[in-house]
């Protein structure tokens, strides 16, 4: 948890320039784990947060910070037409089984105002800091995105990027985005279905 704090700590220096005096009030935290991301970010902006994971047990770990929760997986999740100003996926999306259907639920989950972060571990920097494949592959990451699927990815599905964060490490690249057209044209092979 003190990594998660050190972590969260630097997305409130990288999310503050769109976040402070937008009169912004909720944060959904997808795969939020036990919340200490969500926590750090609801303090620091006033915002009130809830955190979304298919983990039980991180879940009511969540709680202990005044956060809503759901166990869940965000494909799945009824937000019954509830839409969040903010919202963060923070080292989740290389985890993910479907992340198409994943940023297809999360544009429709967020405000036409609002911000999403999301974060990867760039497969080619990772290969390059490790010298081989072999040992830049994950087991618990079933893609392996770059910067260009990435981009790719966020425009299919309505996200334009307003800025790019390089990590210290130059693995991890974080994207500040903002909700905007979907653009299902930009790869032909990928058929969007509502």
């Amino acid at each position: 948890q003190n990594e998660q704090r050190q972590y969260a700590a630097e997305r409130v220096d990288v999310l503050a320039p769109f976040l402070e005096n937008k009169h912004f009030t909720t944060l959904l935290d997808i795969g939020g784990s036990t919340g200490v991301v969500a926590h750090v970010l609801t303090r620091h902006f006033g915002l009130v947060g809830t955190v979304l994971d298919p983990a039980p047990l991180e879940i009511e770990e969540a709680k202990q910070f005044g956060l809503e929760t759901v166990s869940g997986l965000v494909e799945q999740y009824k937000a019954g037409g509830r839409r969040f100003d903010t919202v963060v996926m923070c080292q989740t999306v290389d985890h993910l089984l479907n992340i198409a259907s994943s940023l297809r639920a999360i544009r429709a989950l967020i405000n036409p105002e609002g911000v999403f972060y999301v974060d990867i571990v760039d497969f080619q920097a990772a290969i390059r800091k490790n010298l081989s494949v072999e040992q830049a592959v994950k087991i618990d990451h079933p893609y392996y995105l770059t910067q260009s699927t990435m981009k790719a990815y966020l425009d299919i599905f309505g996200f334009s990027i307003a800025q790019t964060h390089h990590a210290v490490d130059q693995l991890h690249i974080g994207y500040v985005c903002r909700p905007t057209e979907t653009n299902s044209t930009l790869i032909p092979s990928i058929k969007i279905v509502n």
